[in-house]
Parts: structure tokens; C-alpha cells; sequence
């Protein structure tokens, strides 16, 4: 009678997968093994052309931009994330910076796009300062290139990685630091070989959150960047809208979807190693206050 009642409950959480989930998938999956048609579209008949495409040198360059891009991105984002998630960790008014961490979320993303257009355009104000301190007598171009585009896309997902590092180092136990401090190691080695090791899950969540949207971005590399730092999202709109060719446009989707969620599957199946011990015996860690110990 429970699993009857715990069935009746779920149903519109299945619907709701089944019909804006599973079966655009599948929608996508069918299309990507279908000929391109004459006109656009696709015609009813097998076929491989779409992903034999994906071979294509030009294809292949995206995808390797879009890989090298998303990789440098997310390093960034996590070397800013994990500062900023000690201090919220650490601090006494945690509501208020988690507060300020929340409030870009309020603003609408392509609203934050264009915002960082004011910023970094040839009249905006970056230029504006450039020009006032009469540094340059001529705009800089920081606008439609690679640099660009990292930058708006850490700032974008940024929050993405703050929130999960911030949950799991607020429950450290910080006693250990002071500890290892005690024992000799210096702050560095502290928060390496202790802290590190205890917030892995953490990172790892921060790091896919951060990954797998930027992997599939769009708006970000079309309004920031230009033609020279298309990524994926924009190969597929291109094909959908420009070329109309849904089946290869159908098969780089299937492509990034796989890529992701096997990453995040082989994340997730990863078997839980044995909890280390807090302090290693490694000279190079530990040594000693005094001659005489403690």
C-alpha cells in the first residue's frame, strides 16, 4: 500500500522528466542517426553522415577550444571559489556574504552579459579610466577574444563553485589546522595536507557545477567573444538555425551531453576511499617545536 502511495506521489515528477526530458533526448538521439534534408530538416533514412561529420578539421578546432576553454575556466573559478569559501566559512556574518554571493542570481544572465559589455567595450569603462589617466590615447580591445570570454564565464559560474565549497568547509573542523600548526607544519602545509584532502568532495562538486554548464555555453561566446572563440553551443545553434542541418547539430549534442554525464557518472560511481589519517608521517610535515617534545 506504501509503494502504491509512494508511486501515486511520484508521477508528476515522472511525467514531467518523461516529457521534457526523456523524450527531447530522445527526439535529439533519433535525429542525430537521420540524413540531412534536401531543404533543411531531415529525411526518415539511417545514417552515420552526421557523426562522420564531426571529423571535420573545423569541428575538431571548436572542440578543442571548447575542452582548453572550459578547463582554464573552471581552474580559475576554483581558485577564486575556494578563498572565498574559507572566508564565508570563517566569518562571523556568514548570512550577510552568502547574501552577496546569492545576489547575481537576481539579474537576469543576459542582462550580466551585456553589463560586462559596458565594462570592457571600446566606450565602456574600463576604456573610459584608460583614457582619463591618459594611459592610451586609443580604445583597448578587450572585447571578442578567448581572454575575454574566460573572464565573463568565471564571473558567471562563479557562485556555482562558492556554495558547494562554502557547505563543506563550514563543517572542517578548523581545530585540526591549529594542530598541525602546533606539530610544526607551517600555514601552507596546514591547509595543503589537511584541509585539501577533507574538502575533496566539495571541490569536486564545485568543479562539476562549474565544468558542465560552461562545457555547453552559448550566449557567453556569441555576445563576448565573436566568431574566434565559438564554442559547441554555438557550433549546434549555428547548424539548427544558419546551415539547418539537425542531424549533425543533433550528434555534437549528443556528443556534449555524453561527455559530461559520463564525467559526472564516473564521478559519482568513484568507490569512497578509506578516510586518511589527519597527519601524515612525513618529516617534511611534522617536526619537532622543541628538542624536548611536548
Amino acid at each position: 500500500m506504501k509503494k502504491q502511495v509512494g508511486l501515486y506521489y511520484s508521477l508528476p515528477q515522472i511525467m514531467w522528466l518523461l516529457v521534457f526530458f526523456a523524450a527531447p533526448l530522445g527526439i535529439i538521439i533519433a535525429y542525430s542517426f537521420l540524413k540531412k534534408g534536401l531543404y533543411g530538416g531531415v529525411e526518415p533514412q539511417f545514417s552515420l553522415e552526421a557523426y562522420t561529420a564531426m571529423a571535420n578539421p573545423n569541428i575538431l578546432i571548436v572542440t578543442w577550444r571548447t575542452l582548453k576553454m572550459s578547463v582554464i575556466a573552471t581552474i580559475l573559478t576554483l581558485l577564486i571559489a575556494l578563498p572565498c569559501g574559507y572566508s564565508i566559512a570563517r566569518s562571523q556574518n556568514q548570512a550577510m556574504r552568502l547574501f552577496l554571493v546569492i545576489v547575481p542570481f537576481w539579474t537576469n544572465f543576459l542582462v550580466r552579459i551585456y553589463a560586462w559589455i559596458a565594462i570592457l567595450g571600446n566606450e565602456g569603462f574600463l576604456n573610459d579610466i584608460i583614457r582619463a589617466l591618459h594611459l592610451r590615447s586609443e580604445s583597448v580591445q578587450f572585447l571578442y577574444n578567448q581572454t575575454a570570454v574566460i573572464l565573463v564565464l568565471v564571473y558567471m559560474y562563479l557562485p556555482y563553485a562558492i556554495l558547494p565549497l562554502f557547505s563543506t568547509i563550514d563543517k572542517f573542523d578548523f581545530t585540526l589546522l591549529d594542530a598541525a600548526r602546533d606539530l610544526g607544519a607551517s600555514r601552507f602545509q596546514s591547509y595543503v595536507r589537511i584541509l585539501l584532502p577533507n574538502i575533496k568532495s566539495g571541490l569536486v562538486t564545485a568543479g562539476l557545477f562549474t565544468f558542465v554548464p560552461i562545457f555547453g555555453a552559448y550566449a557567453v561566446p556569441l555576445l563576448i567573444g565573436g566568431k574566434d572563440s565559438y564554442m559547441l553551443g554555438n557550433i549546434i545553434a549555428d547548424q539548427l538555425t544558419k546551415t539547418r542541418n539537425w542531424p549533425l547539430a543533433s550528434s555534437i549534442s549528443m556528443t556534449v551531453t555524453i561527455l559530461t554525464t559520463g564525467l559526472v557518472f564516473l564521478i559519482a560511481m568513484r568507490k569512497p576511499r578509506e578516510q586518511k589519517q589527519v597527519f601524515d608521517a612525513d618529516p617534511g610535515l611534522i617536526t619537532p617545536v622543541a628538542s624536548g617534545g611536548r
